[in-house]
């Protein structure tokens, strides 16, 4: 059986309206047989600040005009005592009518924008952790975004020689529409995680999926001076586990390391990526970077969300990173490099010791 809560609520306005529009009539009546020195009229204002609850902005400037016109009506019709100060009297209760009414709507305005920014912090607080994971993994988007902006200005040129290179533009439009597909299953995989979506688990070449991260990141990587190793086993099985979800993280390791080589930059910055098989059932990747390393005791909170070393960092990358590692049926760790840095890893399950 349903309810209308609303029911008892306009019932109980309406009664509280009968009573403002009777007490009205009460001074009115007061207003209008006592003498012109008794400013009755003053009472409307106890009116006004009680109305500006129950109805809106425009029934309240309604309802302030109607009792200024019984002010004047009032004044009319009384017969008792001295004009002038009744005149006086009337003014007054005319303007001070005014003032709260416009006090009053001031009054209701700010208390509306007060209640709009407290429903703006509640839909704030509801995304907040969705904000937090989209900004961690932000620069996974702009990736893709910039080597469509790159491969735009290389059709351009493409285009504009004389004749225009059509192959080559033809091949940068498909390098666009690739990267562009990229980026989207990157923001579906982002939503599908807040929503704890299971993977979008398939086979793929795991060496392949580096590569393609390479070839979107390498330029972006060398132009901050760090040199590039990669060393991929060529006879590693397939894996099992979803495709953009996991080069989300190999992005993320990247960049952790190479913001982690700029913080030194008089250190010779290299950047060692590897594959190999781990063991009969799974696959290695390796990242090792010249960075910092980690200091003393930060080892076992790495992966916790919001713990970060960085001034600027919200620490949920490396967090979201094992969410989605462990998803997919795998692990990642961390070790201190022995020549000086640090070597991130994580290992999936291969096609052979995995089914969809």
């Amino acid at each position: 059986m349903k309810h209308d809560i609303g029911r008892p609520l306009r019932s109980h306005r309406v009664l509280s309206m009968a009573g403002l529009l009777a007490v009205m009539a009460v001074i009115f009546v007061a207003d209008t047989v006592t003498d012109y020195a008794v400013a009755a009229a003053g009472f409307y204002t106890a009116v006004i600040l009680v109305a500006v609850r129950l109805i809106s902005a425009r029934a309240l400037i309604i309802l302030a005009g109607l009792c200024i016109f019984l002010t004047i009506l009032s004044f009319g019709l009384t017969k008792f005592g001295s004009y002038q100060v009744g005149l006086i009297n009337s003014c007054i209760s005319i303007i001070a009518i005014a003032i709260t009414t416009y006090l009053a709507l001031k009054m209701n305005a700010a208390q509306a924008a007060a209640q709009q920014a407290q429903a703006q912090l509640l839909r704030i607080a509801r995304v907040t952790s969705l904000g937090e994971l989209t900004t961690s993994i932000a620069h996974e988007v702009n990736q893709p975004l910039a080597a469509i902006a790159t491969s735009g200005n290389a059709c351009q040129r493409w285009l504009d020689q004389q004749p225009p290179n059509l192959d080559k533009a033809r091949q940068a439009v498909e390098r666009i529409l690739g990267d562009a597909h990229r980026a989207s299953d990157i923001i579906a995989r982002v939503r599908g995680l807040t929503r704890g979506e299971l993977p979008h688990k398939s086979h793929f070449d795991l060496n392949q999926a580096v590569l393609e991260v390479l070839a979107i990141s390498r330029s972006d990587v060398e132009a901050h001076g760090i040199v590039i190793a990669v060393s991929l086993d060529e006879n590693l099985p397939l894996v099992v586990a979803d495709r953009v979800q996991i080069q989300q993280v190999i992005v993320n390791m990247m960049l952790n390391a190479s913001e982690a080589m700029a913080a030194n930059p008089d250190k010779k910055k290299e950047m060692k990526i590897l594959s190999a098989r781990r063991d009969a059932q799974t696959v290695q990747f390796t990242l090792v970077d010249s960075g910092s390393g980690f200091a003393t005791g930060t080892m076992a909170q790495m992966f916790d969300p919001f713990w970060t070393t960085k001034g600027s960092g919200i620490g949920l990358g490396l967090a979201i990173s094992r969410t989605i590692i462990e998803a997919n049926g795998g692990r990642i760790w961390a070790e201190q490099n022995p020549d000086g840095g640090a070597i991130f890893q994580f290992s999936l399950l291969s096609a052979k010791e995995n089914t969809l």
